[in-house]
């Protein structure tokens, strides 16, 4: 006897819509457009001081990962974090991005 399909005879077949989000998921394509857009809010949000040795990582329970080049540049960020957050808060609405937290890396800012 042959099996039924899960999903196409019980509610039938998926939207294509359904199909995009599934294939999206699975390739990394929608993880792969959320870092750009991340990385395209950081650099509009931070500090022009920091734009060049800095990056940002991931969201973590609403916690931003910032990979600086020195530890200078932590320093600063801490100093305009509240600005940085509210600014992130604006450009990434769905992201609940509550605070920063840095981390050094010798080539976070550098070009290869």
């Amino acid at each position: 006897m042959a099996h039924p399909s899960r999903r196409s005879d019980a509610l039938g077949p998926l939207s294509i819509g359904s199909v995009m989000s599934r294939l999206m998921a699975r390739s990394g394509y929608d993880r792969e457009q959320a870092s750009a857009g991340l990385e395209s809010a950081w650099r509009e949000a931070a500090p022009e001081s920091l734009r060049a040795a800095s990056r940002p990582g991931v969201v973590r329970r609403g916690v931003l990962e910032v990979f600086v080049s020195h530890s200078a540049h932590v320093q600063e960020l801490a100093f305009q974090k509240r600005s940085v957050v509210a600014r992130l808060q604006t450009l990434l609405p769905t992201e609940g991005i509550t605070d920063i937290r840095c981390r050094l890396m010798a080539d976070a800012g550098g070009t290869t």
